[in-house]
């Protein structure tokens, strides 16, 4: 269209300059270094735009080589992202294999070969092809090394996703090292402490988890007091008995199985008299069946006394 644009503006002006010289050609001299050159005004202006024009052409010569190369790979990139297309289709259908090769196929003339490779892994991964799934992973992390992250965050998912705990901690521990605070990370680790019910490391995972709200208010919560029960059910002595119930959030404190496990935690550790009277409190404010059980189970120092506030509850229960 450009190149059109330019014929017809040469073709009008020469046309014009032709007219207004075909009266009278003139004549010029030119006089360098000893030497002179006659002509008439028409032929040096042929020669001028003849030389304008073999300097463009000459021009457009020397760029040829890199214009269609530049062309071949837009129609390599076009070519490509229509296979990268195709093959996301093709596993979004369930053709994982067929999606797979696709989108192999065309990461090397793509614009974006991670994205290829990370789709491809996912793709092997729902054919249950594992050591392929990491091959493809390998593969994005030479391809784009800055991208080390997100890579491994997608291993880490999918080793999740194929219950394949140890390695996807093993994984997340490496984004660890590179980013410390990483959110999402820190959200995949709490998932695999949790199903590994590794209670220590979670309970130290737990305010990163509280800062990012990277899991869900409901689930955080039932991480936090299942942690606080395992660590009040664990609790030898009556000092780190203690110590746990203190590190209970206060929110928390009246959560009937966090309860059990105080008022339990006091009787295993022979503070029978203490369990008598927290539990009697507790039912005070507030009448809960799993609470009367342990208040039978309680060996206080006054039997009489417990027997008389049992009888008290039962008047009105």
């Amino acid at each position: 269209m450009k190149f059109g644009i330019i014929v017809v503006v040469v073709i009008v002006l020469t046309a014009l300059v032709a007219e207004f010289l075909l009266g009278d050609t003139g004549y010029v001299a030119i006089h360098i270094r000893g030497w002179t050159i006659e002509t008439s005004v028409t032929i040096l202006v042929l020669a001028v735009a003849l030389l304008i024009f073999l300097l463009w052409f000459l021009k457009k010569v020397w760029q040829a080589p890199r214009r269609i190369g530049e062309a071949a790979g837009r129609i390599r990139s076009g070519r490509a992202g229509q296979k990268l297309t195709l093959g996301m289709i093709e596993v979004a259908e369930g053709n994982f294999a067929r999606g797979e090769r696709l989108l192999a196929r065309s990461a090397g003339t793509s614009d974006s070969p991670l994205f290829n490779y990370l789709q491809a892994a996912r793709a092997a991964h729902l054919q249950g092809e594992d050591d392929r799934r990491d091959e493809w992973l390998r593969l994005a992390y030479e391809e784009t090394p800055e991208a080390t992250n997100a890579v491994l965050l997608t291993q880490a998912e999918l080793q999740l996703d194929r219950e394949q705990y140890e390695h996807a901690l093993a994984t997340l521990k490496r984004i660890e090292e590179n980013s410390r605070d990483h959110s999402h990370a820190a959200a995949l680790l709490g998932r695999i402490y949790f199903r590994l019910e590794d209670w220590d490391s979670l309970k130290g995972l737990l305010p990163r988890l509280g800062k990012h709200r990277r899991i869900k208010a409901d689930t955080l919560d039932d991480w936090t007091r299942r942690v606080h029960r395992e660590m009040l059910d664990r609790a030898a002595d009556i000092e780190v008995l203690d110590q746990s119930w203190k590190e209970v959030p206060k929110r928390l404190k009246s959560d009937t199985k966090l309860l059990e496990a105080w008022f339990s935690g006091l009787m295993r550790t022979g503070e029978h008299d203490r369990a008598e009277k927290q539990i009697a409190a507790s039912l005070n404010s507030e009448w809960r069946g799993p609470i009367v059980r342990l208040f039978g189970l309680v060996e206080s120092s006054d039997a009489t006394k417990q027997l008389n506030r049992a009888e008290a509850w039962l008047g009105k229960r």
